[in-house]
């Protein structure tokens, strides 16, 4: 492989050119229920700007509509720990399959709202596998045992 093929896209241009999109492509890709359903909806492509169309545009995509960014902000565990997500929703998502944690993960965010560093969400979406899994339950876990702490001293 040479280097270009290794090359990660421009993750806030993707982001910036989604803050300009128009209401209504913003609301067909909130509602899509399934990332396979992205291939049928115009903006995902306007969205892509000589990406391809590959899984992981796909899955960085289908959660952007559910992500607010803040330079610095928490972690994608973190956030939901904050907004009090119950673990056993978030273990949904960590023992689910590909197409259905994505799903399942994309509903946590649709209850937490989340404001989070979106550089470093958009690179745990391209890179979704078991690592980027358990790096969420660590951050989830770390976070609510912090606060405890924290609440108790």
């Amino acid at each position: 492989m040479t280097k270009t093929e290794n090359k990660q896209p421009d993750f806030m241009a993707l982001y910036e050119r989604y803050q300009q999109l128009k209401p209504g492509p913003k609301a067909e890709l909130k509602r899509v229920a399934h990332p396979d359903d992205l291939i049928e909806i115009p903006a995902f492509y306007r969205l892509l700007q000589g990406e391809h169309a590959s899984p992981s545009m796909q899955r960085i995509i289908f959660c952007l509509p559910l992500i607010t960014h803040i330079p610095d902000g928490d972690s994608l565990g973190q956030a939901l720990a904050k907004a009090g997500i119950n673990e056993k929703r978030l273990f949904m998502v960590i023992r689910s399959q590909e197409p259905n944690d994505l799903v399942q993960l994309r509903r946590l965010l649709k209850l937490a709202s989340p404001t989070l560093d979106w550089l470093k969400i958009a690179k745990t979406l391209y890179y979704w596998n078991e690592l980027a899994k358990r790096q969420l339950l660590e951050d989830f876990f770390y976070y609510q045992t912090n606060a405890k702490t924290k609440a108790t001293a």
